[in-house]
């Protein structure tokens, strides 16, 4: 057995070190795989995934922690394309590429939890300066976000006109589509939530440091463990996991006035907040999860 740990830094990241070994302690190898070096090859012999020099079936499951840096349509498409060659051919992708791809594109994963019925919050994207504008001034105080990021990075909350006119210009300005959800007034706080399988691994509150309403550990957030999680927020993190079809995720979760309101889905969440606030290393449930559906 064989479970490759997809990322494409140079160098393992501490979490595709921390899978590796959650692997080798349970007897599985576990090599680390950099995406730019797959490749999708069609020939007399069919069509065949090669890493190095090897081609056909060299791995039996892969976990992609990283579709790593994209600058052009084309390279996503083609690492999105070998994966899925991999999928043919029988082998476990964690998280599937069509899931993880839907969890990336914050509208079309926030569309697709709304048609099901999970409270999100008001949203739009658009490509029209004037357009963004009205929506702030019917909504007032609104966050403007790339639509994908991580950490917090780049998302910006104000209840100016002027403000987003001048947001929207400039990403238009580099091809960006604007993404806009209405501020949703929680506690100064947000609920991560770590999901493997069926399985809650737990949960802990995200303080938005002081001057701050973002909730992001990279922003400086503090952490407090949750010890029992409602089961509202429960059935809601497992909820989203399911109709997203992901394997494992992180779920944010806010506490709004109109009830528990979910804001992100991440389908290759860090993890390093939930083990330092929770004493529970996703890793090992995470290994366990991959090997049982592999001798399934």
């Amino acid at each position: 057995m064989r479970v490759g740990i997809v990322h494409d830094s140079p160098v393992p990241t501490l979490s595709s070190r921390q899978l590796m070994l959650a692997f080798m302690k349970r007897g599985v190898e576990s090599p680390y795989i950099r995406i730019s070096k797959l490749a999708s090859i069609m020939d007399e012999y069919g069509i065949r995934v090669m890493y190095g020099s090897e081609f056909g079936e060299f791995i039996d499951a892969l976990i992609i922690r990283s579709l790593g840096f994209i600058t052009t349509l084309e390279q996503i498409f083609r690492r999105a394309d070998v994966l899925k060659q991999l999928e043919f051919s029988g082998t476990l992708i964690i998280n599937p590429i069509e899931s993880m791809l839907k969890a990336r594109d914050k509208y079309a994963s926030i569309m697709t939890l709304k048609s099901v019925g999970i409270r999100v919050p008001p949203t739009a994207v658009v490509e029209d300066v004037f357009t963004a504008v009205e929506i702030c001034r019917k909504w007032g105080d609104v966050v403007i976000k790339p639509m994908m990021g991580s950490m917090g990075y780049g998302s910006v909350r104000t209840s100016d006109p002027d403000m987003v006119f001048t947001i929207a210009k400039t990403w238009l300005t580099h091809g960006q589509p604007i993404y806009i959800q209405k501020y949703v007034p929680k506690p100064n706080r947000d609920i991560r939530v770590f999901v493997v399988g069926d399985n809650v691994l737990g949960g802990y509150y995200r303080y938005a440091p002081n001057g701050s309403w973002k909730t992001n550990i990279a922003q400086g957030a503090r952490t407090e463990r949750i010890t029992k999680l409602s089961d509202e927020v429960i059935d809601m993190a497992l909820k989203s996991v399911k109709v997203l079809k992901l394997h494992y995720a992180g779920v944010d979760i806010g506490e709004s006035e109109e009830g528990f309101t979910l804001f992100e889905v991440n389908a290759a969440p860090q993890w390093s907040g939930f083990v330092s606030t929770t004493g529970i290393n996703p890793c090992e449930s995470i290994a366990e999860y991959v090997i049982k559906l592999l001798r399934s």
